[in-house]
C-alpha cells in the first residue's frame, strides 16, 4: 500500500488531499501513469512536468528520479512547483540535514547586509543567497546542495564553510570574491535563501519572511545560464539525459577542486 499526498494545485486534479494505492514496489514513473488513469475526466489535468515528487519526505530528485522505487508503506507527495498553485517553499533532507528552499522578492532596500541580519537573528542556521537566476529548477538545486554537504562531510569544501562552498558551486568559480559578484544578492533582484538546521528555527524563519516569499522557480533561466557558463547546443546534445542542462552544471559544479 502506497499513500499519496496531493499538495496545493495537485488536490484540484483530484478533489480529495490523499489517495491510497494498493501496490508497492513500482517506480515514480510507474505511480505517476497510474495517477492518470485514476484521475476524473472531469477535473483540472495533473501537470506531471512541473511537480515535486518526495517519498517519506525527501526529494526524490536527489534519488533516482522518476526511477525511484516506491515501497510498501511509503508516503509519497504530489507538490506543484510551477503551475497550478506553485510550491513557495520546499523542505528535504540531505546528509541527515534539515533544508529549507524559499525564494525571496528583491527590493531596493534588500542587500547582503539583509542576509547578514538573518545569521545575527538565526544563530543556530545555515544561511546562504543564491540569485534566482543562477538555479534552473529543484533538481538542480538538491544536486548542488548534495555535493557541498557531501564535500563538508569528506572534508573536501571549496572553502571553510559550506555556505560559500554552495555559492562557489553555483557560480561555477574557485575565486569567493567572483562567486559573491555574479551570484550574491543584489538589490531589486529575486534571490533563492537556502536554510539548514532544526525544523522549528526553518519554521521561525518561514514565518518571518512569509510577506517577502514568492513561487520558486517561475522562470525559465535556460537561456541565461547557457549564455553564462557557454554552453553550446552541441555539448548539451552530447549529454543522453532528460535533464542535460542540469547535469552538466552539476558536472562543473563538481569538478571545481
Amino acid at each position: 500500500m502506497i499513500t499519496v499526498k496531493l499538495v496545493g494545485g495537485a488536490k484540484k486534479s483530484f478533489s480529495k488531499e490523499q489517495l491510497e494505492i494498493g501496490k508497492s514496489d513500482i517506480t515514480i514513473q510507474e505511480l505517476i501513469d497510474l495517477l492518470l488513469q485514476l484521475q476524473p475526466d472531469d477535473s483540472p489535468k495533473l501537470d506531471t512536468e512541473n511537480i515535486l515528487i518526495a517519498i517519506n519526505g525527501a526529494d526524490s530528485s536527489a534519488m533516482d528520479g522518476k526511477s525511484t522505487i516506491i515501497k510498501n508503506n511509503d508516503v509519497v507527495s504530489i507538490i506543484p512547483v510551477i503551475h497550478g498553485g506553485a510550491s513557495k517553499k520546499l523542505l528535504y533532507k540531505i546528509s541527515s540535514k534539515q533544508i529549507q528552499i524559499l525564494q525571496i522578492k528583491g527590493k531596493k532596500a534588500i542587500d547582503v547586509k539583509f542576509l547578514d541580519d538573518l545569521r545575527k537573528k538565526y544563530p543556530k542556521l545555515q544561511l546562504q543567497a543564491v540569485s534566482s537566476q543562477f538555479v534552473l529548477n529543484s533538481y538542480h538545486m538538491k544536486k548542488i546542495l548534495s555535493l557541498s554537504l557531501e564535500s563538508q562531510k569528506n572534508d573536501i569544501l571549496l572553502s571553510n564553510k559550506p555556505e560559500t562552498d554552495i555559492l562557489m558551486r553555483f557560480a561555477l568559480t574557485k575565486q569567493i570574491s567572483a562567486a559573491i559578484a555574479s551570484v550574491g544578492i543584489k538589490p531589486n533582484a529575486d534571490f533563492i535563501l537556502i536554510a539548514i538546521g532544526n525544523k522549528t528555527n526553518l519554521h521561525s524563519l518561514h514565518k518571518e519572511l512569509s510577506p517577502l516569499i514568492i513561487p520558486l522557480f517561475s522562470k525559465n533561466n535556460t537561456i541565461f545560464l547557457k549564455k553564462s557558463f557557454k554552453i553550446s547546443k552541441k555539448q548539451i546534445d552530447c549529454v543522453y539525459s532528460k535533464t542535460p542542462l542540469e547535469d552538466i552544471l552539476v558536472e562543473k559544479a563538481a569538478v571545481l577542486l
